[in-house]
């Protein structure tokens, strides 16, 4: 069964962050709000926990999972940004939208689409999603929260609780968020 923190939307209490933190350090899977919908995200190094988010979703190889961000600085540790390309990041985040970028080769192999060399970037504009990557100190593999069945994302805590929870380890309501995925 998956544990259950209710985190206000906008001053997210410090000593729930550092567990979340602790159980995606451990290997967990989470689920959590983000500006556009719930997502579900794992470690950036945890194979294992990348191989239940894409068993979770019946994700194959070739779907790409996004790379959260805490800001643009760590970017481009991740991907290859010139200068257009940062201009319009730096106007376009924080905010709903993911940025398909060239992969740097700090990037893991298992991250990277065979024959692709691009990864999904974004920067959330979320006050729970923003302390958590703070207090990690890097990004989160994430990706919608939203069943194979499902034509719509989940849009609060408690239906993903009712629906998932021997299959998380960990599920942050935050309050309700949309259904429209990030562009």
């Amino acid at each position: 069964m998956s544990q259950y923190f209710e985190i206000h939307p906008t001053h997210p209490q410090t000593r729930l962050i550092r567990q979340a933190a602790e159980i995606l350090r451990g290997g967990g899977v989470i689920a959590y709000p983000t500006d556009s919908t719930y997502a579900f995200a794992c470690h950036l190094g945890d194979k294992a926990a990348l191989d239940r988010v894409r068993a979770l979703r019946q994700l194959d190889r070739r779907h790409l999972l996004t790379l959260m961000c805490r800001d643009l600085s760590v970017i481009a540790t991740y991907a290859r940004v010139d200068n257009t390309q940062y201009r319009t990041l730096r106007h376009c985040t924080p905010g709903p939208f993911t940025f398909v970028l060239q992969a740097t080769r700090e990037v893991p192999k298992r991250l990277l689409a065979d024959r692709r060399k691009t990864l999904g970037l974004r920067i959330p504009d979320n006050p729970i999603v923003q302390a958590l990557l703070m207090e990690l100190g890097e990004p989160v593999l994430s990706t919608t929260a939203a069943l194979p069945d499902e034509q719509t994302p989940f849009t609060s805590g408690p239906d993903i609780r009712d629906s998932l929870q021997k299959k998380l380890d960990l599920v942050i309501d935050g309050g309700s968020c949309g259904t429209t995925p990030s562009t």
